[in-house]
């Protein structure tokens, strides 16, 4: 039989392929010779979520190991710290080599990202001593050599990444969202430390300090109570840029009603919790330092405080409704589930008025065996709805998760709880913050404010993936 010659060579072409250019065509497509893979082929539009998350990301771990390395007693050296950041800038860079399929170039916007949102500390290194807002003359030279050489490093990560690429194992816009969430966590222990420390009216006047622009106040002159205040303003204002461009991606990318609706109510708390944190300095809007012209409030400290946790789980119902198995959520049909519901509901109501009782004590000392009483409560309900996650849902790898690290955080709370009871005591038989005191004190309350995240998504996951039988 006769064959056109069009059919005669797609059989010669397909007798004459090989297994493994078979396999090739299954999983990739073949150019020039060689398969190329369908990953990058079915990354899903980032638009630019990769890059903000990355950037932000390792801006936020920067700052971490910058106040940490730099709190009084610690105080590491310059050659400790300067590795370390480098570090963090090549390890930002790898990882933007390996996930946005950018390669070079997403390590290098990377870099710059995190290099630009770094000049909100870089001013203070530059700031003339001398004299308020000014710099020194070697800025002209500073501030363009910083940019670059962040983007350097970050791109040599990417390229050190090698041609290595994967899906990354999140949606952006939820890890972006879990980035914001994480620079609050860190802004919320460095306030912790404040009030440990007693350093709230370090700084005079708001928003500036000691009449210099915030963004300029010398690092040199940032010593004991200025430091912790001073470093707490500057984390958060971190925090509200980073909530500022999260709000605007996700208005920009989600189509979801309810979710550009809570990215405006997390942008609106984050600027309503610096006017009050300011404000509790100040206690009216002025910009002196005369003491006659300020009236310090310590009720909107007390506000203050918990505006900043109920900020945090915003952010965290935000990230657990951007992420990919929010959207694929299939609810289990579980006839008890408006129990799940009401409980883990009790949680956050119940973590959230403790939270007001440990601001009060912490910052007026008065409330103690209250706020030991509605700690039993807290410790029950809260051990109930874990148990119930972790034990009735064992199909729901989800909530098992979720119940499981509520039981260990109500466990290791506790703990603190009694531990930071102790530490006090120290305190006041010295009459001046021991150290003890505000490590403990502080990771008590950061504990609380990771309840409170973990309390807010087992409460929306319940909501999310079980329904009550018709």
């Amino acid at each position: 039989m006769a064959l056109r010659g069009g059919e005669g060579r797609r059989i010669v072409l397909a007798m004459g392929s090989t297994p493994r250019r078979r396999q090739a065509d299954a999983h990739g497509r073949i150019t020039g010779g060689r398969a190329v893979s369908n990953v990058s082929q079915r990354r899903e539009p980032t638009h630019g979520g990769d890059i903000l998350t990355l950037g932000f990301a390792t801006t936020v771990a920067m700052w971490a190991v910058g106040y940490f390395g730099r709190l009084p007693g610690v105080q590491a050296p310059v050659w400790v710290l300067m590795p370390l950041m480098f570090g963090l800038l090549i390890h930002g860079g790898r990882l933007a080599g390996r996930w946005t399929g950018r390669g070079w170039r997403g390590g290098l916007w990377v870099g710059l990202l995190a290099s630009t949102l770094n000049l909100l500390v870089l001013g203070s290194l530059l700031a003339a001593g001398d004299a308020p807002n000014r710099v020194v003359p070697s800025a002209l030279l500073w501030v363009p050599g910083s940019l670059l050489m962040g983007a350097f490093f970050s791109a040599m990560g990417a390229v050190e990444n090698g041609r290595r690429t994967a899906k990354p194992p999140f949606a952006w816009p939820a890890a972006f969202a879990f980035v914001a969430a994480g620079a609050t966590l860190l802004l919320l222990a460095a306030g912790g430390v404040v009030t440990g420390q007693q350093a709230g009216l370090a700084v005079v006047d708001w928003p500036n300090s000691f009449g210099s622009n915030m963004f300029l106040y010398p690092l040199s002159r940032m010593t004991g109570g200025v430091f912790y205040e001073h470093a707490h303003r500057l984390l958060g204002s971190l925090v509200g840029l980073t909530t500022l461009v999260l709000a605007v991606f996700l208005w920009r990318t989600d189509e979801r009603r309810g979710v550009k609706l809570l990215a405006g109510a997390a942008l609106l708390l984050v600027i309503v919790q610096g006017v009050l944190g300011g404000l509790r300095v100040t206690g009216r809007f002025t910009g002196s330092m005369d003491p006659a012209h300020t009236a310090p409030n310590l009720t909107l400290a007390i506000v203050h405080g918990v505006t900043g946790q109920v900020f945090l789980g915003v952010l965290i119902a935000l990230a657990a409704m951007s992420t990919r198995g929010w959207r694929a959520a299939r609810p289990k049909i579980f006839a008890d589930a408006r129990t799940d519901a009401l409980l883990s509901r009790a949680v956050v109501i119940v973590v959230i008025v403790q939270l007001v009782l440990g601001a009060i004590l912490r910052h007026m000392s008065h409330g103690l065996l209250l706020h030991i009483t509605m700690a039993v409560a807290v410790a029950v309900v809260g051990l109930l709805a874990g148990l119930r996650a972790w034990g009735e849902h064992p199909d729901v790898p989800r909530l098992q998760s979720l119940g499981r690290a509520l039981m260990i955080l109500m466990g290791l709370q506790i703990c603190l709880g009694l531990a930071a009871l102790w530490a006090t005591g120290l305190t006041a038989a010295a009459g001046t913050p021991a150290v003890a005191d505000v490590i403990l004190t502080t990771l008590h309350q950061s504990t609380g404010a990771v309840i409170l995240a973990c309390s807010v998504l087992l409460a929306l996951w319940n909501s999310r993936l079980l329904r009550a039988a018709a």
